[in-house]
């Protein structure tokens, strides 16, 4: 067994990172450096895309079934790719919750087996830490800055100072906006996954010709609400007649979803604004890819003097490399994990905030959701 490295400040690391918290199995290899330059050795992605398709969703059984069968050839993949070997490795990271616990089982306990056949620290990352350092992959964000991670099971607003140092500002109350779009593309027949069907439909529509409820209107805070719009637009969907009646309604629901987001994202921005002179707006998750959203936050933060960033859009997606990112960071900072962590379906980021403030007052034994 290789001696393990000192965890710490002062040392580069190369980090193998794992993600299977939901429809992907990925893995990638991403070097720190001692100044705190990421650079990303490899990335390789597994979808599962077309064994969810014919369900018109992700189901959990054949999700972690998946896992099982490709999680060694895509970590070799992504070690071959990176050209470092395991003897170049000097830390693991692997996706320990939120999702799918099937699935987060499958990555974390072959993270384990690495870190321990190899002799590595082993860190078990939160799957939204990782979204929230994702733009720090390819471009200069440095700490503190104001984080919208809007994805298909996550909706909220931090404020980040680094990893394992983030405050919420606010959070969904129902759904997110992700699952908006899934579920309104399902309604509108548009298959799996919804979201970017959806994107391309609107691009043929008119948001214009259909109103749709505003949610939390005059409600003080920067939570998001999108329930009220979801079910709105599924009970539109079955009353559209042509081709250009679902167009339309796609275009309007992106338009809704991209302003409630730009609306709750101002509020924070105020608050944020009055404590920072440093004025960064971070967008990640699956949701930032689209166009609209990207272009309404866009100019939302230009009128309130934040800089805006985004990763590009293949890292807001699930993806490894931002996994293997926090844990790199997470190693620089001396933070490792313990053999025996556990699989996690619900982790919020900030966890105070989520014990004391809970958005779902029905959280059970696995913890408060957000």
């Amino acid at each position: 067994m290789n001696p393990a490295p000192v965890v710490g400040p002062g040392a580069a690391w190369t980090v193998l990172g794992l993600e299977t918290s939901c429809d992907e199995t990925a893995a990638a290899v991403v070097r720190l450096d001692e100044d705190g330059r990421a650079h990303m050795l490899s990335s390789v992605v597994h979808s599962q895309t077309d064994e969810h398709s014919p369900f018109g969703g992700v189901v959990p059984e054949i999700a972690a079934r998946s896992h099982v069968e490709k999680i060694g050839e895509v970590a070799r993949r992504a070690i071959a790719e990176a050209g470092v070997g395991l003897d170049g490795l000097t830390g693991v990271a692997a996706t320990a919750g939120p999702g799918l616990v099937g699935g987060v089982m499958v990555g974390l306990s072959f993270g384990k087996a690495v870190a321990l056949a190899r002799g590595l620290p082993l860190v078990a990352v939160n799957h939204l830490e990782g979204h929230a350092v994702s733009a720090r992959l390819t471009e200069d964000a440095p700490y503190p800055f104001l984080l919208l991670l809007v994805s298909g099971g996550h909706c909220q607003l931090m404020e980040v100072r680094g990893v394992g140092d983030m405050t919420r500002l606010g959070a969904t109350i129902d759904d997110a906006a992700g699952e908006a779009f899934d579920k309104i593309a399902k309604a509108l027949n548009l298959g799996y996954p919804g979201g970017p069907a959806l994107e391309r439909l609107a691009a043929t529509g008119d948001g214009s010709k259909i109103a749709l409820p505003r949610a939390l209107l005059g409600r003080d805070g920067c939570d998001f609400s999108f329930s009220g719009l979801k079910t709105a637009a599924a009970r539109l969907a079955a009353e559209c007649r042509t081709d250009q009646d679902r167009a339309d309604l796609a275009a309007a629901v992106q338009s809704a979803i991209a302003r409630q987001l730009s609306e709750r994202s101002e509020r924070a921005m105020r608050d944020y604004a009055e404590r920072h002179e440093h004025r960064l707006f971070v967008v990640a998750g699956g949701v930032a890819a689209n166009g609209e959203v990207r272009r309404v936050l866009t100019e939302t933060a230009g009128r309130h003097g934040f800089r805006f960033l985004a990763p590009p859009l293949a890292y807001c997606t699930d993806n490894a490399a931002m996994i293997a990112l926090a844990g790199a960071e997470r190693l620089a900072l001396g933070l490792t994990s313990d053999i025996d962590a556990v699989a996690r379906p619900r982790w919020p980021l900030d966890e105070a905030t989520a014990a004391a403030q809970p958005l779902h007052l029905k959280a059970g034994r696995k913890g408060p959701k957000a």
